[in-house]
């Protein structure tokens, strides 16, 4: 006896069959996928047909890449709303102090305020600010203690042009710690590509996880 195999028949109730699955939960997204393995389903040798493993296999992996995408799709909403969040936290200390990590200064008429944290005391200690030309210019800061050390410079009086300077220290022992310079928070603003980016005087703009601390909001 010969097997008959109306393939107009069965690609004809494709759709329908795809329909009904998509009806079980899975996404228009997932439409071409279901799609073709229904088409396969319906398609195969009568006499000769596929392990209904490798169709359960076909299925797991589909269910599996949805639930990514759903969990990277709600993760970039929480994202989004974290970064308004921040946004509105943040803009309600515009105008006061703030500190921020930093490796480059904008110097201009005021003075400069930073700190920096020792692991270990240095007897000579220096800050160094190299402007755009590569001049390096070094101002002492003498002996220095174990903790947080706090310096403050006056760029006029120490022949500073005002512009956009690197800034570095050093100690004796060859250590270069991270810089904190303090300057106004003067705007807040949500980037497509950086996030959340904050305008800060003397350091110009930078990302919020570059704040590491605050003072109290200017009266």
């Amino acid at each position: 006896m010969s097997a008959v195999f109306n393939s107009s028949t069965s690609a004809t109730s494709t759709a329908s069959d795809s329909a009904a699955v998509k009806s079980n939960g899975l996404g228009v997204s997932d439409d071409m996928f279901m799609t073709l393995l229904v088409a396969q389903i319906k398609n195969q040798d009568p006499l000769n047909p596929q392990d209904p493993s490798q169709f359960v296999t076909q299925l797991s992996q589909l269910s599996q890449t949805s639930a990514l995408q759903s969990l990277v799709s709600q993760g970039k909403s929480a994202a989004t709303q974290m970064d308004g969040l921040q946004t509105l936290l943040l803009g309600a200390r515009i105008g006061s102090d703030v500190a921020v990590r930093s490796d480059s200064v904008e110097l201009g008429s005021e003075a400069l305020n930073g700190r920096f944290e020792l692991a270990s005391g240095s007897g000579a200690t220096s800050l160094v600010l190299t402007d755009a030309l590569g001049q390096a210019h070094s101002v002492a800061l003498g002996s220095r203690g174990v903790g947080v050390n706090t310096f403050s410079l006056d760029p006029a009086s120490l022949g500073l042009a005002p512009g956009r300077y690197s800034i570095a220290v050093k100690t004796d022992s060859g250590a270069t710690p991270a810089v904190d310079i303090t300057g106004k928070l003067e705007s807040v603003r949500v980037s497509g590509t950086s996030g959340v980016v904050l305008k800060v005087t003397h350091v110009g703009e930078v990302a919020s996880s570059a704040i590491t601390g605050f003072n109290s909001p200017a009266g």
